[in-house]
């Protein structure tokens, strides 16, 4: 179902200074793109769509066309009809003109959900879990860096009040949150302005790192768009006070990496939360649950870590789990049940690195999910301690080539995003993939220029 144009009559009646209206397409890569289009725009658009390129969706992450994919001269480079995401149409206050923001999902000619738009994966996902009787509850957490250039490169941020640049992990500090008090309040003031559901700012394990967590929506779908409006949110307002966020998966290497948490429960149909339970552990479901999440791991590290520099967050003790265990109040886990009141009881995936693509994420999270409890999976027992020492090696693939090919061999994946999407989406990631490792590096002529 299209949005109402009443929603397009209402804001502009209610914003007669907006001058023009940034649509936003999100692809594979979890990239948004798309065009600025004048006010009088705005109403045909929810009347009639817009017109796009189809090959919007067949660009890899640096924007280039990749024509393995099938949607670029294979097909005529042909439009494709995009319409609007209801409930996305906001103003965007950290553009300097007065400018609204608007989510968009691309379609074929005759309606039906174009095959490599990522939305459509994540809708096709939520509605055959609701078919069994189970409604996802999800909410993001995402982790990332304010930074900024200096003649060493790229640096964590100087703090807007002082102008010191911090250099101690310092986590939980409160004073590294007023040294940004500036931006985080215009972060703040601009969420409020979206509609989005921004609550806990702490300071994460490194400096300049930083996490906001959304709170839990009952629309898992609506959740994916808030975490793709909340990345846009920080960029747009990070750079109107001079500094870069990046929600790049390890800009540092000595640092910590930047996770996507993502914390789901399953509802019945009439609200309850179907983990709950005075067991720290949860129902059987949820453990059903934990054991589709267990069984689909490694085919799915494509989708949670889908770019070169996603890999180099799985380290030991580092926060990023490398092996799918699960835990009860256990940060060393792959999956984790938090502690708290029998009524909150969910659990916490924390595989996915901030970099990627939430209606992806979310999508294979919920798919292993619903895979766990079809088939009854054990999970088998939590672990208690350290996780990181009790991981047996290979349990995931933690190098690019080799989770591309565990995606390549896919049967959960295949079968939940539609094969058509695993084909453009393996045909993406593959050429990103060559052209990365093709490239030499900085690291390549200091180890081995006078060693040949």
């Amino acid at each position: 179902m299209h949005a109402d144009p009443r929603e397009a009559i209402d804001f502009l009646e209610q914003n007669p200074d907006v001058e023009a209206i940034h649509i936003v397409i999100t692809d594979a890569n979890g990239v948004g793109r798309g065009k600025s289009i004048a006010r009088d725009e705005l109403l045909p658009l929810y009347r009639s769509g817009r017109n796009v390129a189809g090959s919007i969706l067949g660009l890899d992450v640096t924007g280039e066309d990749v024509e393995e994919t099938g949607l670029v001269w294979s097909a005529g480079d042909a439009d494709k009809v995009c319409w609007p995401v209801a409930g996305t149409l906001a103003r965007a206050p950290w553009q300097s003109r007065p400018t609204a923001q608007l989510l968009m999902t691309m379609h074929e000619a005759d309606g039906t959900p174009a095959i490599a738009d990522p939305r459509h994966v994540l809708a096709r996902v939520i509605a055959r879990l609701r078919a069994d009787g189970y409604h996802p509850v999800v909410a993001a957490e995402l982790e990332f860096y304010l930074v900024e250039r200096d003649g060493a490169g790229i640096v964590p941020a100087r703090g807007l009040l002082s102008g010191t640049r911090p250099v101690r992990t310092d986590s939980y500090a409160l004073d590294k949150l007023d040294e940004m008090a500036p931006l985080f309040d215009d972060v703040y003031a601009a969420a409020r302005a979206q509609g989005l559901p921004a609550r806990t700012l702490m300071s994460e394990y490194a400096p300049g790192q930083f996490e906001v967590t959304l709170e839990h929506r009952s629309d898992a779908l609506r959740a994916a768009d808030e975490a793709i409006l909340w990345k846009r949110v920080v960029r747009g307002v990070a750079a109107r006070h001079g500094r870069a966020a990046t929600f790049m998966a390890k800009p540092f290497a000595q640092q910590a990496g930047s996770g996507f948490h993502i914390h789901v429960s399953l509802a019945g149909p009439e609200g309850q939360n179907l983990f709950a339970s005075d067991d720290p552990a949860g129902t059987p479901l949820l453990r059903q649950a934990i054991g589709g999440l267990r069984a689909a791991a490694a085919e799915s590290m494509a989708v949670f870590a889908p770019n070169a520099n996603s890999y180099r967050r799985f380290r030991r003790l580092s926060y990023a789990p490398v092996a799918p265990t699960w835990g009860i109040n256990n940060r060393s886990v792959g999956f984790r049940i938090p502690a708290g009141p029998p009524p909150s009881r969910h659990v916490e995936h924390r595989l996915g690195g901030a970099d990627a693509n939430p209606y992806l994420a979310i999508a294979a999270v919920l798919a292993a999910m619903h895979l766990g409890i079809r088939e009854r999976l054990d999970p088998g027992p939590p672990v208690l301690g350290n996780g990181y020492e009790q991981t047996a090696v290979g349990e995931l693939p933690t190098h690019w080539f080799a989770a591309l090919d565990r995606l390549a061999d896919s049967g959960v994946i295949d079968e939940a995003f539609g094969s058509d999407f695993v084909k453009v989406f393996m045909a993406l990631k593959r050429s990103e993939c060559e052209r990365f490792f093709a490239q030499p590096t900085e690291l390549d002529y200091t180890w081995y220029l006078s060693q040949a």
